[in-house]
């Protein structure tokens, strides 16, 4: 598995449509986990971030069984709820800020989105100590201001 920590992000959710963006523009797939509210304002950002660029999404919670029918079959983005199963035919799994590691166990790729929030920097500081211990290699991007402050 790939993994790569994106750490002191001023704007988790423009970040986070702009990295949809090009997952999308790549033509992968990707199921983004984090908690309820957290998935409702990404969900409403997505449709609003840019009215030029719409980027197809659905919300996934898995208790449809394990497909999600013919007509979303192809979408592209997931917003999963926590503990709903992979979605089908995601490589890529997107984290703001959901605990549960097991969870990114079949992705190829898991990309996390660090805000500064103190609470939820050292949540993933945990994190990325539990996926040190199990040998994974960790690539590291912090963010920094436009006048380059951390």
């Amino acid at each position: 598995m790939r993994v790569e920590f994106h750490t002191d992000v001023a704007d988790p959710l423009e970040f986070a449509c702009r990295l949809l963006r090009k997952v999308y523009r790549n033509g992968s797939r990707a199921a983004v986990y984090g908690p309820g509210p957290a998935l409702a304002r990404l969900d409403q950002a997505l449709w609003t971030s840019d009215a030029l660029d719409f980027i197809p999404h659905a919300r996934w919670n898995g208790q449809n069984g394990p497909s999600p029918g013919a007509g979303l079959g192809r979408t592209p983005i997931w917003l999963c709820e926590p503990g709903a199963p992979p979605p089908p035919g995601c490589t890529i799994a997107v984290n703001v800020a959901l605990d549960d590691l097991a969870t990114f166990d079949p992705y190829e790729r898991l990309i996390e989105i660090v805000s500064r929030d103190q609470a939820v920097t050292q949540a993933a500081r945990a994190r990325w100590r539990v996926l040190s211990e199990r040998g994974i290699q960790i690539e590291h991007h912090p963010h920094r201001d436009a006048d380059g402050a951390a």
